[in-house]
């Protein structure tokens, strides 16, 4: 399957007047918006209320791999002034990966892996939880690295034979050891060296419920609460937890929505 946003085309079902209501892009499953409104001027997004920079007027907003429904942008301006803006999501068709050669308990974990798997499960979900008033995500975003694209966004997978839930990130295939850089400025809101899936995990912070995720690392080399910046070396590509080979799990959310890293960073620089 070739990269989707090599044929994404901006189609959205707009009401109400443009001028009120300006995106970045296209509402299609997967992606990150950027929305721009009057500063001062309040959000909903499907009835959830969104953070709005003061400055800027700028908010952001993902779309699931599944959503199907429309989306539902609501404003209320300084003056009182209500109104709704109803996008389209444009569809995408997934592939389906095959992954054979991995250990039989990461696939089909022990009871007494159970307990684990949950408490690391609350412990990524609190950190992708996060709503801060970070503008970090309004500059956009890079790869970490680059390297053979092993996995993409949204396929559905197939592990020792097993059906399994769709990957929700992009894989980069890549010597054991090679630099992971930030994707984008951030705070560390999580890292850990050994969790049962996904091995050494750092989750960043970027504001307005958005964070990156590197998973399987061999190495972390930045600690939870500290800043970085885009490009900083923050661990290096290992192969920990469920992993058949060294690689990176780079994975990019708004709150518990998966989005996909191809679409928000365009097309991998060339050279890796």
């Amino acid at each position: 399957m070739k990269p989707f946003w090599l044929a994404v085309l901006f189609a959205v079902a707009l009401v109400g007047p443009a001028a009120a209501l300006e995106l970045d892009g296209p509402v299609v499953q997967g992606a990150l918006r950027v929305g721009t409104v009057a500063p001062g001027t309040s959000v909903t997004v499907n009835d959830k209320p969104v953070r709005v920079d003061a400055q800027s007027g700028r908010f952001v907003f993902g779309i699931g791999r599944d959503q199907a429904q429309p989306v539902r942008v609501a404003t209320k301006a300084p003056d009182g002034t209500a109104q709704v803006f109803t996008f389209a999501v444009a569809r995408r068709d997934y592939d389906i990966e095959r992954i054979d050669g991995l250990p039989a308990r990461k696939v089909s974990p022990l009871k007494t892996d159970v307990e684990r798997i949950y408490r690391e499960g609350r412990m990524i979900s609190a950190a992708r939880a996060r709503d801060t008033d970070l503008v970090h995500v309004l500059s956009g975003f890079r790869w970490p690295m680059t390297g053979r694209i092993s996995g993409r966004y949204g396929n559905q997978r197939i592990l020792n034979g097993k059906p399994r839930r769709p990957h929700l990130g992009i894989d980069i295939a890549a010597p054991q050891g090679s630099p992971v850089a930030a994707s984008a400025d951030g705070v560390v809101s999580l890292a850990e060296t050994d969790l049962f899936y996904t091995g050494g995990t750092i989750v960043l912070d970027h504001g307005h419920g958005v964070t990156t995720i590197y998973s399987h690392l061999a190495s972390i080399g930045v600690s939870e609460g500290q800043m970085v910046r885009v490009g900083e070396e923050i661990g290096t590509v290992g192969f920990t937890g469920r992993s058949t080979g060294p690689h990176l799990d780079w994975r990019i959310n708004w709150f518990d929505l998966r989005l996909d890293p191809e679409l928000i960073a365009g097309p991998m620089p060339t050279g890796g």
